[in-house]
């Protein structure tokens, strides 16, 4: 039995095609897979803490192989659990609007939490940098525009290279993209971009 952590970083629910792509996938997941759960993490309501203050210096005093204070401990301590929700799953899907040509500041906000040295990333002088989380993963991306190669507009996609960018550093490296866009235009155009990404949701759902 697997757990799929579900992370939704759009605030427009009902409206958001990023969303609708995410919610087809999940139903023909359950339906593929009964005995897994999917685990809903909607970060526009998660009481997600500010990394700052205790929480920076407990960081840094990892960093530099320090024991962390009992009040920096005890702040870590928070940032261990958002952390360990999210490197304890099985499988991954995000659903990720553009915002601007990147990504929301609640994306961004909970990446700034979870990674972090001796969680979710390691580091060794001679080898480098390397990811603590693994499991195959699935990226939905709406935009707005169209940013594909040859739009002539990709050097305006911060959304996609910063999302995977990070998803590689953490070890996630086997993602499947389904991009959505453009979703601003005549509504027939966008009725059919949409139905065109939720098949291939579902398609994705039943072999993930």
């Amino acid at each position: 039995m697997a757990r799929l952590l579900y992370v939704e970083a759009s605030p427009r629910k009902g409206r958001s095609h990023s969303i609708t792509v995410a919610e087809a996938f999940i139903e023909a997941y359950a339906a593929a897979h009964p005995g897994d759960t999917v685990d809903r993490l909607d970060l526009w309501n998660a009481d997600l803490p500010r990394f700052d203050g205790a929480m920076l210096d407990a960081k840094y005093a990892i960093l530099h192989g320090q024991a962390p204070s009992t009040a920096e401990q005890a702040a870590w301590g928070e940032v261990e659990a958002v952390a360990e929700r999210f490197k304890s799953a099985d499988k991954y899907l995000f659903s990720v609007p553009m915002w601007n040509f990147g990504l929301p500041y609640v994306v961004k906000h909970y990446i700034d939490i979870v990674t972090q040295p001796g969680l979710t990333f390691a580091f060794d002088p001679a080898s480098g940098y390397s990811g603590l989380v693994s499991g195959p993963a699935v990226a939905i991306y709406a935009s707005g525009g169209a940013y594909h190669a040859g739009s002539g507009a990709e050097a305006f996609d911060l959304q996609k290279p910063a999302f995977e960018g990070w998803l590689g550093f953490v070890g996630l490296t086997d993602v499947e993209r389904l991009t959505v866009a453009p979703t601003l235009g005549a509504a027939d155009d966008v009725t059919a971009t949409v139905a065109a990404a939720v098949a291939r949701a579902r398609e994705l759902a039943a072999r993930f």
